[in-house]
């Protein structure tokens, strides 16, 4: 719910949350907050040489944005983890405070404006700060480029990995050998592209996964540095040159009668922008239920 200060509408929360960081930062001013303004006439501050300061949005500079199967032979329950976005804004300081207050650092009030920078993304260490700006010229917005980073990741819906195989309904086998691969797309392999601004920054961020580990139920775990090898009847009883398994026990014991496989995609994300770069990474599941059972032998 808003209160009206001034003409403006203001947020009673983050006008508090503004007021309390002001007053901690200065610690030599008394502010009196939108939600804690007098109706008429000035509030009694008491004995002391303190100035009150009434503060309101005038000008807000914001930043936001933006197969088949084989055994020597998937359903997919992937998605995508959200991300905590830094809100920042400017916040002028009207009317300012007098000529002598230590914050203008030796500017003019006549010449300069004065804003409060704050940002907040629900944690305790955020950038706050007073900036003086020439008059009439609203502050050029401060973004940290590894935020856009996130931002631009975040927008890519990035997935667990599209199982090929093992497939739900194929039939497999104790001690033949399994093949594993997935299927590749740009949000469930890489590579994939995306970007976001503010402030005059873009950053581009690229993802791709770079590592996919398989748990198999059994115990095993199996890491992939690739999609893995698609298997074809011309493969025999041969073991995958890159990513495969072979079960030496039924999963007629365990619930449900089948294993639980999961397979785990990192993603690597490489971004650039706003004078730097570096490197992210994101994880991702997908899971799919497997029946192994034994050889049958027809006499």
């Amino acid at each position: 719910m808003g209160h009206e200060v001034d003409g403006h509408e203001v947020d009673r929360s983050r006008a508090g949350l503004l007021a309390r960081r002001i007053a901690a930062l200065t610690g030599a001013l008394t502010l009196v907050s939108a939600s804690m303004a007098h109706a008429d006439g000035d509030p009694d501050v008491g004995a002391g040489k303190c100035q009150v300061i009434k503060f309101c949005v005038n000008v807000g500079v914001g930043d936001r944005t933006g197969g088949s199967g084989g055994q020597a032979g998937g359903s997919q329950d992937g998605s995508a983890s959200g991300d905590s976005k830094m809100d920042c804004k400017y916040t002028k300081v009207d009317p300012k405070p007098p000529a002598e207050w230590p914050g203008w650092k030796g500017a003019d009030p006549k010449k300069k404006d004065l804003y409060f920078y704050g940002c907040t993304d629900g944690g305790p260490d955020n950038p706050d700060g007073f900036v003086v700006v020439r008059a009439g010229q609203p502050p050029a917005s401060q973004v940290d480029p590894r935020e856009l980073a996130r931002r631009a990741v975040a927008s890519m819906t990035l997935l667990g990995p599209d199982i090929a195989s093992p497939r739900p309904a194929g039939k497999y086998t104790v001690g033949v050998p399994m093949w594993m691969w997935v299927k590749q797309s740009p949000t469930t392999y890489g590579p994939n592209t995306a970007s976001a601004t503010a402030g005059g920054i873009t950053v581009t961020a690229t993802a791709r996964v770079s590592e996919i580990v398989w748990t198999m139920g059994d115990g095993a775990s199996v890491a992939c540095n690739g999609p893995g090898t698609p298997y074809k009847s011309s493969d025999g009883m041969t073991q995958s040159p890159t990513c495969g398994h072979v079960y030496a026990k039924t999963s007629a014991g365990v619930r449900n009668g089948t294993f639980a496989v999961t397979a785990t995609s990192t993603w690597t994300i490489n971004w650039h922008g706003g004078g730097q770069a570096d490197r992210l990474t994101e994880v991702r599941q997908t899971n799919v239920q497997v029946a192994v059972g034994e050889l049958q032998v027809v006499r």
